[in-house]
Parts: structure tokens; sequence; C-alpha cells
């Protein structure tokens, strides 16, 4: 049973798959290497055993710790998605509850894909660490990212404070401009943008995410904000006037820019403190995930 409330969409909603939420490495050896029937027998044995953190899970914190400080004037809601049967995935529920999480729905799909219910339950976002479920979610029109190991101390924010960093082309834009940058070299590339500054970009698949987002931040007081936003881009002037033409004509607050001109975007994530970047490259995301939690967005013609 749930009372009225908890029926009505939340403000925002991420959906996320157990193994980006929990670290389950173990579980996911014993799988591939034994096979279905050990990894349901290990994880039903260990179900009692409280799974530590994965890569997400300090993002998730921060998010649900937004719901007492809205105060009821919106809410966010994290959706758990898992390819484990209800049976498997107890262990899961029970870590949930150990760690005071407040997640509790969740879609267990028996060894399906579950990128299809992100939709169902309404998701602004969804974070998986399986790469074709990403791919799918985002030919959908929904906002998808792979969450990448760590390859390095992490970061995170400096406080409670929730802070998500973007890339601009092919994330938060579109990747028009990206395609005249790949098809006809940098020089082309400035030209068209300086001559376009004025015409903004055309909505990436993040931009729903982002909006969602700005919602929850109009609501809150905009000094010492619980949230703080970055755009990390590897343009630089004169390509830099579109993008923030862009987002004032989306009427969307971005707290930081940074244009760092193809510099490595690593070192100024690990600056900023981010709880989890999103980027369309695989080399920047590379960078990124050396200092913090990173989302591969496989969309657009870099990934194409």
């Amino acid at each position: 049973m749930s009372n009225g409330d908890n029926k009505a969409k939340a403000d925002l909603v991420v959906a996320i798959s157990s193994r980006a939420l929990f670290d389950l490495d173990e579980s996911h050896r014993v799988f591939e290497q034994e096979g279905i029937e050990a990894y349901c027998r290990y994880q039903i044995e260990h179900e009692d055993d409280l799974l530590q953190p994965g890569v997400a899970f300090a993002l998730v914190r921060k998010l649900l710790a937004l719901n007492g400080l809205l105060e009821g004037r919106a809410r966010v809601e994290v959706i758990l998605l898992s390819r484990n049967s209800a049976d498997t995935g107890l262990r899961i529920f029970n870590s949930i509850e150990t760690h005071g999480l407040e997640i509790s729905r969740a879609a267990f799909t028996g060894g399906s894909s579950p990128y299809g219910y992100a939709t169902a339950f309404g998701a602004h976002l969804f974070l998986s660490s399986n790469p074709d479920d990403v791919r799918t979610a985002l030919e959908k029109g929904l906002a998808a990212a792979t969450i990448l190991p760590s390859s390095g101390e992490m970061s995170g924010g400096p406080s409670d404070q929730l802070r998500i960093a973007f890339d601009g082309d092919a994330v938060l834009f579109s990747d028009e401009a990206e395609k005249i940058y790949r098809f006809k070299g940098l020089e082309a590339f400035s030209a068209n943008e300086k001559a376009s500054a004025r015409t903004p970009l055309a909505g990436g698949p993040f931009i729903g995410f982002l909006s969602a987002l700005h919602h929850l931040q109009s609501l809150l007081p905009a000094k010492d904000s619980p949230i703080r936003t970055a755009l990390i881009t590897a343009r630089a002037a004169p390509a830099h006037e579109r993008v923030i033409r862009t987002l004032r004509a989306w009427d969307i607050r971005i707290d930081e820019a940074l244009f760092l001109g193809g510099m490595e975007k690593g070192p100024f994530l690990k600056s900023f403190g981010a709880d989890i970047f999103f980027d369309d490259q695989q080399g920047h995301c590379d960078s990124a995930r050396q200092h913090v939690a990173t989302g591969h967005v496989p969309h657009g013609v870099a990934n194409s």
C-alpha cells in the first residue's frame, strides 16, 4: 500500500542499475566464470552480506538527501533496475535498507534488459553499467549513460552539495556542430560557430535531465544551493558565445562554465569536485574517471 503522495510522479526521477549503485564485481565474476545457476546460489547464500557502495552510490545518496531540503515543494525519486530475479535481488534490497537509502520502487527482470521500465517509471535519467541497455535507452529518447569503473582515487563533492558536470556537444546540445568539426575540421567549425553565435543549438539527450535539475534549483536558495552544475567543454573562443546564448535562450542556469580548448578534462573535474560527469567521447571519459564518477553517453557522431 502507498499513500496518494507516493503515487504522483516525482519532479526528478533517476533509474539506476544495481551494478552502478553497488559493488557487484565479485558476484558478477561468479556469473561470468561459473554461469547463472552458480550466480543464483551465490546471491542467495550471501543475501545477508552487505553490499559495498558502487561508483554511483554517493550520487544517489546526495540526490535522495534533497528531499529533506525541498520540504514537499518537489520530490526526487531513485528507481532500482536490475537484471536479477526478485529472488536473487533480495540481497540488493537488504543492502538498500541497511545503507538507509529511501528506494522503494524496483524492477527485477530475471536476465532481460530492464531499460524499458525506466520510461514506464517516468525517469529523466537512466544509469547503467550495461552499454547495450544505455544505447537502446538513448535511441528511445531517454537521457542515459554507461557508468564507468573508477581508475583512480575518487574526489567526489567537497560536502553534501550535489555537483554534476556535463560536456556540451552531443550531451546537453545536439551534435550538429560536432559533425562540422569531424567532417570539415577546426577552422570550419570555428567559422560556423561564430556565424551562428545568435542561433541557439538544438537540445541534446540530456536537456530534459538538466531542465528537471534546474527546476529543483529554482526551488532552493541560490546562495549556498545544495545543487551546483558545471559545463566542461573542449570548446574555446570564439565558439563559446553560441553555447552561452543557447543556455540563455533555454532560460537554464549553469553555475560554472569551463571552455578548455582541448585540454584534458580530468584535473578540472577534480577541482570542481563533481559527483558525476557526463561526456560522449571515450577519451574525455577515460581522463575523467581517474578522478570522479563518470558516465559515458554513447550518442552522436563520435559514437557512430
